[in-house]
Formats: C-alpha cells, sequence, structure tokens
C-alpha cells in the first residue's frame, strides 16, 4: 500500500522559534510509480534502483538554527551507491518537478552543488538492500524552500533521480 506518514513534535512551547527544546520531526512512505491507483509522497521513476514497496523514512531534528537530516531505506538495490539530497519542491510525475538541491546560501548558477552548503544523504545499499545516512548542519531550512529528498542514480549531485520522497521541511530560527 503506498502511504505515508509525518509526525512533528515541537517540545515546549509548541511554535517555531524553539529557543531550547527543539523540534523532531518523523516521515515515512513506501516507494510507488507515479502513475499508481493509490497516489504515495514516495514515487519511484526506476523500479530496478528503487523498487515498488521499498520503504524510506526521513527524521529532521532542529534547535537554535541547527538541523540534523537522517534518511533510513529499505528494499533497494543491494551494493548500489546512491546519491540522496533535499530538493526544493515535492514531487511529482516528472522527476524535475522536485526542482533543484536545497541550498542554504543560493547560488545564481542553478545547476551549482556543493555538499557543505546542501543536506548530502548518500549511502550505499547493503547486502539486504538497506541504507541509512546523517547530515548535520549549523542551519535551518527557510520558510517553504526545501520539499523533498530525491535519490539519484549515483553520488556525483547531478545523476538521474530514480526517486522522490515529499518531506515537509519545518524551519526553525535561533531563539
Amino acid at each position: 500500500m503506498a502511504c505515508a506518514m509525518a509526525v512533528v513534535v515541537l517540545a515546549g512551547g509548541g511554535h517555531t522559534s524553539v529557543p531550547e527544546d527543539g523540534l523532531w520531526l518523523r516521515t515515512e512512505g513506501t516507494f510507488a510509480p507515479p502513475t499508481a491507483l493509490i497516489p504515495s509522497a514516495a514515487k519511484t521513476y526506476d523500479m530496478d534502483l528503487v523498487p515498488a514497496a521499498s520503504r524510506i523514512v526521513v527524521e529532521q531534528r532542529s534547535d537554535r538554527g541547527r538541523t540534523v537530516v537522517t534518511l533510513r531505506v529499505r528494499g533497494l538495490r543491494a551494493g548500489h551507491a546512491y546519491g540522496v539530497h533535499v530538493h526544493q519542491n515535492p514531487c511529482g510525475p516528472d522527476p524535475r518537478d522536485a526542482g533543484g538541491h536545497y541550498q542554504h546560501r543560493p547560488h545564481a548558477d542553478p545547476s551549482h552543488v556543493d555538499p557543505g552548503n546542501e543536506i548530502w544523504l548518500n549511502f550505499t545499499a547493503e547486502p539486504d538492500g538497506t541504507g541509512w545516512a546523517r547530515a548535520k548542519r549549523a542551519w535551518s531550512f527557510r520558510a517553504s524552500e526545501a520539499g523533498s529528498v530525491v535519490l539519484h542514480r549515483d553520488q556525483t549531485g547531478n545523476g538521474d533521480r530514480v526517486a522522490c520522497f515529499t518531506v515537509p521541511f519545518i524551519p526553525v530560527q535561533p531563539g
């Protein structure tokens, strides 16, 4: 079944300016083709590398303007090295719908990639098809400018997009 679930926990005061306690977002989904009868926030564009029914979990933990994003997947092609990056827009039927990489400091050239200015979650799938990655940054997302996690065919930063997962990333400003 294609589905997605998100849990947001605002510790302390329950608002997006969280000075001490922080924010935790956890969202998960099951990959399905964009043409699936039951729509999914997790879309596969390459069934060989990201088979339908593969699973994904993304977590965001933020406090005082710092962010940690964690990715966990299962059901992918064993041994394959995936490039994974946070992108600007939600997923759509076309892999390009997710837009370019989210950049903390936007670059004038939208094709420019910079791992230190972006969230990269590259990993190589284990023999059982699982994988995970974590990125820590000393900044938070800007409102409405980070909308998905895209899995690429390779880890260069510009490879073919093989899957996409819409994630409701939340900005947290320093307290």
